[in-house]
């Protein structure tokens, strides 16, 4: 008995060790794993600047507004892939952003019981079809119905302003636009029901209890809680219109100018690459494209540093309150 009581005694001594061990050993492997991303982070910026000094030193500061593109000469200017990236992105978000709120306060406040999980997930299903097949179905179906009778109508009636006038191609910056608000009303939807779900209950009962509407309810009581939340869920969406690639390059119709038209064919940041890359042969050509790239890096990095300032903000106001 005294020798069994003793191995159970060194058991429990060498369960004890390891356990220590563990929590000693699990936050510096937490630790590691945090320096992997920004190791990771700041090579990526490195091997891009690196590459693209070619570019820089050739350009300058003019190659972000020259417009000219010609692989011939060797003359290369970012501003129509620049303006062509942000048009867009704009577009797609002016879309989104009403349908993708309206869809999140729908399932999570008013839809039925029956209902909500069945819509969720086909929300969910959507935001995981290959970019290639929504810009394959944009380029058959989409491109055709804004050509007539979306931009026919819109020509015709409001061919007064800029941003309506010209020919009615199909392709260009409201299709891409289109394309990308539906890619991105998918994620803004998901996180935004997210953020709404995890508002308390107290919230909404203390407004109804007070005679509030249903209206009344979610603008002034569930909406407010979870504004840093739904800001966070549009920044993520617009960080995909920024990047995304294929969808776009189908349907925007590539061409490198600066319109004010919505109408005309135009190009993207990621389009301009995912074109051009293929056919780069000199030094400069490439590093041009890697400039772009880093470009967009930059672009959408300060997004979302400006979505966390956003967010500390109102977290900071709302605490405070």
């Amino acid at each position: 008995m005294g020798i069994a009581s003793i191995d159970h005694r060194g058991i429990k001594n060498h369960l004890r060790n390891f356990t220590r061990l563990g929590d000693k050993t699990f936050p510096k492997l937490t630790l590691v794993f945090a320096l992997i991303i920004i190791v990771i982070l700041a090579a990526t910026i490195t091997i891009l600047g690196i590459e693209a000094v070619p570019a820089i030193r050739k350009f300058g500061f003019s190659f972000f507004s020259s417009t000219n593109w010609n692989a011939v000469t060797e003359q290369f200017g970012a501003l129509p892939a620049i303006f062509g990236t942000l048009i867009s992105s704009l577009i797609a978000l002016l879309i989104a952003v009403p349908v993708s709120l309206g869809a999140a306060v729908f399932l999570t406040e008013l839809a039925p019981g029956w209902m909500r999980s069945p819509a969720s997930f086909l929300i969910e299903m959507l935001a995981a079809i290959p970019s290639v097949i929504i810009g394959l179905w944009g380029l058959f179906v989409l491109v055709p119905f804004v050509r007539s009778p979306v931009e026919s109508w819109l020509g015709s009636h409001l061919g007064f302003l800029s941003l309506f006038q010209g020919p009615p191609f199909g392709v260009g910056f409201l299709s891409a636009g289109i394309i990308l608000a539906i890619m991105i009303i998918p994620i803004i939807t998901a996180v935004s029901r997210d953020a709404m779900q995890a508002v308390p209950d107290t919230q909404r009962e203390a407004m109804l209890a007070l005679g509030a509407t249903r209206w009344e309810t979610i603008s002034k009581a569930v909406i407010p809680f979870c504004r840093s939340g739904l800001i966070g869920a549009v920044i993520l969406g617009l960080g995909r219109a920024l990047g995304e690639t294929m969808a776009v390059t189908m349907v925007i119709g590539n061409g490198y100018k600066l319109t004010a038209s919505l109408f005309s064919p135009g190009a993207t940041i990621a389009s301009k690459i995912a074109l051009e890359f293929s056919e780069a042969s000199s030094g400069v050509f490439i590093a041009s494209l890697v400039e772009l790239a880093l470009v967009l890096f930059i672009v959408t990095f300060l997004v979302n540093v400006i979505a966390r300032v956003l967010v500390w903000r109102f977290t900071a106001v709302k605490t405070e309150k």
